[in-house]
């Protein structure tokens, strides 16, 4: 069974095409600015087949289109591999594009046999510097950009995507630093600049939790041009999403 916090059909946004995303239960990763904290617990989600998602992915096929297929996002659905395994085996031999949306930080031999499925990977890079990583999500960036390392090593294509915060990761010299890593990475297909956003913040007063970014503000359209001119430095697949 895979514990399934929520779905999204005719996706646009997390991978190529038309996509129905699975949003999983559970994450190790504390992001201060998590859009879906109620994703974070590894109790709850609903408890599901694995033929359920195989149906609905099929059935939705005729919209994937080229370019479309599924996502699973998360919650960090790399902590549910061993389930996903036999799921993401059917999907191919039903010639369906799966997209994986991961923080990388979780490492064992069944994710790595979760990567080798995968057609796609959404890297998520919180921070370069590995004691603000520490200080936004609570834990490491260490596994993170190993698990980097072994989609380039292993020719598994990823898009990495990047949350710009301000006063905790838009600075240049994070943003740089960011850069210089990824560089010469020859399967990073696409980079995607996220601006900071306040949208998941009635979620936290819902569930009485306090939401500890409440003093921070949006992005504004100078600090993203800025960001984005360096980011351009480095990559042309630099785009703000």
């Amino acid at each position: 069974m895979i514990k399934v916090h929520s779905y999204e059909s005719m996706g646009t946004y997390d991978g190529p095409g038309l996509r129905l995303v699975v949003f999983l239960q559970g994450c190790p990763f504390r992001c201060l600015y998590c859009a879906n904290p109620d994703t974070i617990s590894f109790d709850g989600g609903t408890p599901t087949e694995p033929e359920h998602i195989i149906r609905m992915a099929v059935n939705q096929k005729p919209f994937f289109g080229r370019r479309g297929g599924i996502t699973f996002s998360g919650g960090e659905p790399t902590a549910q591999a061993k389930e996903l395994i036999p799921l993401c085996k059917s999907l191919k031999e039903e010639g369906i594009h799966i997209c994986l949306d991961t923080n990388g930080g979780i490492w064992n031999p069944q994710v790595e046999e979760l990567l080798s499925l995968t057609d796609l990977v959404l890297l998520d890079v919180k921070q370069i510097n590995p004691e603000r990583h520490e200080n936004l999500t609570g834990r490491s960036n260490a596994q993170t950009l190993k698990t980097a390392q072994w989609l380039e090593d292993n020719s598994r294509p990823f898009w990495l995507r990047y949350v710009l915060v301000p006063g905790i990761s838009d600075s240049e010299e994070d943003i740089r630093a960011l850069c210089r890593h990824f560089k010469d990475f020859r399967m990073l297909q696409r980079l995607e600049i996220l601006p900071y956003h306040t949208l998941g913040v009635h979620k936290y007063e819902t569930m009485g939790q306090e939401y500890k970014l409440k003093d921070t503000k949006t992005n504004t359209p100078e600090q993203l041009d800025r960001a984005m001119r360096i980011f351009k430095e480095y990559f042309e697949c630099a785009i703000m999403n």
